[in-house]
């Protein structure tokens, strides 16, 4: 089997990630249960800002905290020097309570509200990403009225699609996000910024894709809005200092996925950055990059309890566990694949294909389609790697059913940092029927 980070094996033939076992994990906690590996979240960290350091290139790089959020996730970024990328009020809120450097929060969005904005202003953090010309507007308005500053992006859509999923492709020029590159949106935005008594654009922002294997559509994306950069400096006297190409890349899903290391994405972006700085006659930017799902993708582990089974003669056999598509709705959405074991039984052979079925009341939930497992029976542990990335963050409610609780494992050690939730919390924000029938 392929390990994850720490994940290997102990004498009683179970499961072990960050030196715990993942059966006693199942036992403290109970299932469905998300498990990060912190010690890989941290390796990670540091082989994307170690390759910048080695180059001697100023950098950031933020966490796009979309794939996983709360107070212990961001706390463990901090301690590892890196910058947050935030997408929501309640995100930034959720930072504040962490205690992030707030000078170091980058605040994204196509559609911030003024509530958001405000708490920005409140919060006094690092950075805007501009997404249309009315967030102009408002920002200007805000920054008017406070009599004070704000550091702005402005996101761009560089006309480059990545090699991925059709739904997760963001770089193209029909994108809700940004303004075009290649018909002066982008112009027309740093013109109506440009000068303004309160908010300084730092440069350009891009985010071609998601799960991304190669460097081509980084380079070309580079490329493209370094030429920006020369046009602007020839014809409107303005200078980029920084150059965000956002995030995108890929981790191991399943045995075709290919991903690169994190130091091999960073070096060629800076090769190709330093060449078109050379070309273009540029001062070199500050390099800011936002990995989210490389970062903690295949550092959660998904543990659930086996229940029933069913026997499709000639067709499928299937095992329900005890979450789904309410904790993990990419195989629905996205129809995304994954690898699993028995988590009691790992050293045993794959002799079993199952289809694993999730709890909600839906034909569709189905996690795994087809899946070689270990023999599997009732009270068995199932854990289904690499769910770290928009597993726990798009879970739901969905038939009613709470959201799992999540542990940090490191070094032989258990922490839980986010509660399960109970049956009071799910029904907390209901309130009694008053109207009178009529």
């Amino acid at each position: 089997m392929h390990f994850y980070g720490t994940q290997a094996i102990n004498e009683q033939g179970h499961l072990t990630i960050g030196g715990v076992d993942t059966i006693e994990l199942a036992q403290t906690y109970g299932t469905p249960l998300f498990v990060y590996d912190t010690a890989l979240i941290r390796n990670r960290a540091r082989g994307f800002i170690d390759t910048f350091k080695e180059y001697g290139v100023k950098a950031q790089v933020a966490y796009a905290s979309k794939a996983f959020a709360c107070i212990a996730a961001y706390q463990l970024a901090e301690q590892e020097n890196l910058s947050l990328d935030v997408v929501s009020g309640g995100e930034l809120f959720t930072a504040i309570k962490a205690g992030f450097p707030a000078d170091r929060i980058h605040f994204h969005g196509n559609n911030k509200s003024v509530l958001e904005l405000q708490l920005a202003f409140d919060t006094k953090i690092g950075c805007i990403v501009v997404d249309n010309f009315y967030e102009i507007e408002l920002l200007k308005q805000i920054s008017e009225e406070r009599i004070q500053s704000m550091n702005v992006l402005i996101r761009v859509t560089p006309g480059v699609e990545a090699h991925t999923h059709d739904f997760i492709t963001t770089g193209q020029a029909d994108s809700k996000f940004g303004f075009d590159l290649n018909n002066g949106q982008a112009d027309a935005a740093l013109l109506a910024l440009k000068g303004h008594e309160y908010l300084h654009v730092l440069g350009m922002h891009c985010h071609i894709g998601s799960q991304i294997f190669e460097t081509d559509g980084f380079s070309l994306a580079a490329d493209k809005l370094m030429k920006k950069m020369a046009m602007w400096k020839e014809e409107q006297q303005f200078e980029c200092t920084v150059l965000n190409l956002g995030g995108g890349f890929g981790i191991r899903y399943t045995e075709e996925d290919t991903p690169l290391e994190p130091h091999v994405y960073v070096a060629e972006t800076i090769k190709t950055v330093k060449e078109k700085c050379v070309e273009f006659d540029l001062a070199m930017p500050e390099i800011w990059i936002e990995p989210g799902r490389s970062l903690v993708g295949d550092a959660g582990t998904s543990l659930y309890t086996v229940g029933s089974t069913k026997t499709v003669p000639g067709v499928r056999e299937y095992i329900a566990i005890d979450g789904g598509m309410s904790d993990n709705i990419r195989p629905a959405l996205y129809d995304a694949k994954y690898e699993a074991v028995i988590a009691n039984k790992v050293t045993a052979e794959k002799d079993a294909v199952y289809t694993v079925a999730g709890k909600l009341c839906e034909s569709g939930d189905k996690l795994m389609i087809d899946a070689p497992l270990q023999q599997a029976e009732a009270g068995d542990i199932l854990a289904m790697f690499c769910t770290g990335a928009y597993g726990y963050s798009m879970a739901s409610n969905y038939n009613r059913v709470a959201r799992p609780a999540v542990v940090f494992v490191e070094n032989g050690q258990h922490q839980l940092v986010i509660a399960r939730e109970s049956y009071e919390h799910i029904v907390a924000n209901d309130l009694p029927l008053a109207l009178v029938k009529a």
